[in-house]
């Protein structure tokens, strides 16, 4: 685990929100939508066309997410806001290479437990079609690196001021948080001998969990085994764990250890050798940060739309 992954990955995480909704339904019992005329145009926004094609294809889609009510309208309005992002991105820079769009489409299929082709036949059926989610996955790839990067650029992280407001709000509550003292005890399985070793290593790791003492030996207990690396991670608040550790690390207690894990390095599992309850600023900071974050960037992103829309030219025919 490198230290990049101790830091939210907002944008994955968006984009699977977002992408997770898409098989709700079963395609078998989604009718297909009707075949649209391209040269249909419906809306037209700062010169970008929105067709009936378009939102017949949009309009399957919310139907897979089980989207009640006038799903033709939701199904524009989205288009709408998605030309204006589409825009954004475009003059910004961003250029998402179809290579990243396709291992996220593949990505989605495997996590479905189904091959890309079964995933394309599903889409297909559905009257969705690969080419409309794939260009809904390369503009959500885009969108939330331009939110993220004017989120940084504008400060990230709620600042005291805002968080000290947020708690009278809330009635003067300030939050509090644990913090973990963490070790990282990493055995190492080379890629090309993965597939030979991997159910060795995850026995030898959890006879090893069996005989750790807090943080005490785990140095002494990894000397004694072949490719195991010890880390020592530091202090890190709950609220900042990444999401792949979060919910195994979350209530416990010194000297527990996590269960192991299968990793792109090998086996892993985490130690915590201290955790203690804090409560602070820059936990306010933090909680409210990361509870707006879960809402869109701190709201960047709404803000950032909100913006386009009252500067577009939207004409509806």
């Amino acid at each position: 685990m490198t230290g990049g992954m101790w830091t939210t990955n907002f944008r994955g995480r968006m984009l699977a929100v977002c992408m997770a909704l898409a098989l709700a339904v079963p395609a078998a019992i989604v009718a297909p939508a009707p075949a649209a005329n391209a040269s249909d145009i419906k809306v037209v926004v700062n010169n970008q066309a929105v067709t009936s094609y378009d939102i017949a294809r949009r309009k399957a889609f919310l139907q897979l997410q089980r989207r009640k009510g006038n799903l033709t309208e939701e199904a524009t309005k989205e288009l709408i806001d998605e030309a204006l992002k589409r825009e954004a991105v475009t003059r910004a820079g961003y250029r998402i290479p179809d290579s990243q769009v396709n291992a996220a489409y593949a990505n989605f299929a495997r996590n479905n437990k189904m091959s890309a082709s079964q995933l394309t036949q599903i889409l297909n059926q559905a009257g969705v079609t690969p080419k409309h989610f794939k260009e809904f996955i390369r503009l959500q790839i885009g969108w939330n690196q331009l939110v993220a990067a004017q989120s940084r650029a504008s400060g990230g992280l709620m600042n005291e001021q805002d968080a000290v407001a947020k708690m009278l709000e809330q009635g003067g509550k300030k939050p509090t948080s644990t913090e973990y003292t963490l070790q990282q005890v990493i055995f190492v399985v080379p890629a090309s001998r993965r597939g030979a070793e991997l159910a060795r290593r995850r026995s030898e790791a959890n006879k090893m969990r069996g005989r750790v003492d807090g943080c005490k030996n785990t140095i002494e207990l990894a000397t004694q085994l072949r490719d195991v690396t010890v880390r020592d991670l530091g202090r890190i608040l709950e609220l900042r764990l990444p999401e792949t550790w979060k919910k195994e690390v979350s209530g416990l207690q010194a000297g527990q250890t996590t269960r192991i894990k299968d990793t792109d390095k090998g086996v892993e599992f985490l130690i915590v050798c201290d955790a203690r309850s804090v409560s602070d600023d820059r936990v306010a900071q933090l909680e409210f940060s990361t509870e707006e974050l879960k809402n869109g960037s701190g709201g960047k992103g709404e803000e950032m739309l909100k913006t386009l829309r009252e500067n577009a030219r939207i004409e509806r025919r």
